[in-house]
């Protein structure tokens, strides 16, 4: 059975540890592929500081041009609506038929309150998980809720210890308006599509 791994985020820009957390998954699941989902986020008026929903995935495409396991999909931009996680995979499972397996990856805080999550029943009987977890990080809430969720949905969970790389979307903004430098916390191609399209400008 083919196993894929769905990532969602703003990805507002991309950055390396967007991709970090995509590798981990592939290497330590054993996932084919993961694929890369742009949300959709309503237009910010014509603050230049947040980019379209095309520049997203330009730059994600960029991103996981040279890796063989990363893929990106434009599904949940296209959307008119509020796309809930569990329409996206619904659609994903349907796109790649019932051979595939497909692993959400999320982390630590967003897995605690899965519960809560819109049909969150069908997410957790239907689909399995990659949790990226640090060393010490609200271990134990985060062990009982695993030990809850599958008791009770009888859920797939794989604990992923993901690769710590302290980059933030929101730093790499405030430091492109700024002015200083961000080499070191993306891939050079989406660096030098943000300074080509003038992003996150002021």
């Amino acid at each position: 059975m083919k196993k894929i791994g769905i990532l969602g985020g703003t990805f507002d820009p991309v950055h390396y540890g967007h991709i970090a957390l995509a590798e981990d998954a592939v290497r330590e699941a054993g996932l084919h592929e993961v694929v890369m989902i742009p949300a959709r986020i309503q237009p910010f008026k014509q603050d230049r500081k947040y980019a379209s929903g095309e520049d997203r995935f330009n730059m994600l495409a960029l991103a996981a041009g040279k890796d063989d396991h990363i893929t990106v999909s434009k599904y949940e931009l296209e959307q008119e609506s509020v796309s809930y996680t569990y329409l996206t995979l619904r659609h994903m499972q349907e796109f790649y038929g019932s051979d595939t397996r497909l692993y959400f990856i999320t982390g630590t805080d967003s897995f605690l309150k899965i519960d809560t999550w819109m049909n969150a029943e069908e997410l957790l009987t239907n689909y399995a998980f990659i949790i990226g977890t640090r060393p010490g990080y609200r271990q134990d809430e985060y062990r009982q809720a695993l030990e809850r969720i599958t008791k009770t949905y009888g859920t797939e969970v794989i604990s992923m210890h993901k690769t710590e790389l302290d980059i933030s979307a929101t730093e790499i903004r405030e430091k492109i308006a700024a002015g200083a430098p961000v080499d070191d916390l993306m891939p050079p191609e989406v660096l030098r599509y943000i300074t080509e399209h003038g992003l996150y400008r002021v």
